[in-house]
């Protein structure tokens, strides 16, 4: 699937893999790495791909549920929140290849329950980062 035309793109360089730095090319982020204990790793203070994912996809996926909902004329609270998971494990039948999974909890406040499963499944046809990885990791989405 490919894009018509880049609105933006984003740059980064990473050096030293999971125990190395992050940095983007106009120095807002600048990260140190660090490999989960239960991956194998040291742990320390860095942070890892999977939680940059997580945040990743979750912001982009509540600028989905913001696009959604306008559109459609809805006003959703400023309190709009996700909290997302990402598990990293090896791959099922493919051995020595790892793979990531997506479980994200959406909470819009005061929104009657059915009218907010119906935006988060119009936000998942629409979020890049849905579009990214469907059909490719397991992605589970739920109102809370």
């Amino acid at each position: 699937m490919a894009i018509e035309k880049a609105l933006y793109t984003a740059h980064a360089t990473s050096t030293g893999g999971r125990t190395g730095t992050t940095e983007s090319s106009d120095g807002e982020i600048k990260l140190s790495l660090s490999t989960p204990k239960e991956m194998g790793g040291a742990g320390g203070p860095g942070t890892n791909p999977e939680q940059l994912f997580a945040a990743g996809y979750s912001a982009c996926f509540i600028g989905a549920m913001k696009a959604v909902a306008g559109a459609e004329k809805i006003t959703l609270p400023a309190e709009v929140s996700i909290a997302s998971d990402v598990s990293f494990g090896a791959l099922v039948g493919k051995a020595g290849a790892y793979s990531v999974a997506v479980s994200m909890a959406v909470s819009i406040p005061g929104m009657d329950r059915a009218a907010a499963e119906d935006l988060v499944a119009k936000a998942h046809e629409v979020c890049p980062y849905s579009n990214a990885t469907r059909g490719n990791i397991d992605v589970t989405l739920t109102v809370v």
